[in-house]
């Protein structure tokens, strides 16, 4: 008996969940790439360097260009821009200056190159990039305004048949 009312009660609480649209590592991941990609920007113009994303299909990193070693590299002297594994359930679709882009993972760390570049006077390439539950059932999406800023767009929720 107290097995199945623990049941009712999960089951109960799973569907709430569900129905009301919530998914809090969804949520979390998109607050945390917006505020990075902020933040990266900020970096780039007061160090007047190239950073970049490199997006994955499970996680992302911000590279740095290295102009002594003519190539891109991890930042390593900032913890905050290292690379990130999404929770499991969550992937990436991203789209540059109007173009999907396949996301690979690079072949050895010498492979490293940004789809998104974030240049030194703090411009972006032209993207939007959208962190998904289960194949787009759920996304975000960050995507740069008319003014060049990246905003966040709320969670929509795709309608099943």
């Amino acid at each position: 008996m107290v097995v199945l009312i623990i049941g009712v009660v999960s089951a109960g609480i799973l569907l709430t969940v569900s129905l009301t649209g919530r998914d809090p590592d969804l949520q979390r991941e998109s607050d945390r790439l917006y505020a990075l990609i902020n933040y990266a920007r900020e970096q780039a113009e007061l160090q007047t360097r190239e950073y970049g994303i490199l997006f994955q299909e499970d996680g992302y990193e911000f590279l740095v260009y290295d102009a002594q070693l003519g190539q891109w590299r991890s930042v390593f002297e900032d913890e905050a821009l290292g690379a990130r594994k999404l929770p499991d359930g969550l992937g990436v679709k991203l789209v540059v200056e109007t173009r999907p882009v396949v996301l690979r993972r690079p072949a050895d760390a010498h492979d490293k190159t940004p789809q998104v570049m974030i240049f030194s006077d703090g411009d972006l390439t032209q993207f939007s990039v959208s962190l998904e539950r289960d194949a787009g059932l759920r996304s975000v999406t960050l995507a740069q305004d008319d003014t060049g800023q990246v905003v966040e767009q709320p969670l929509v929720e795709a309608r099943t048949p």
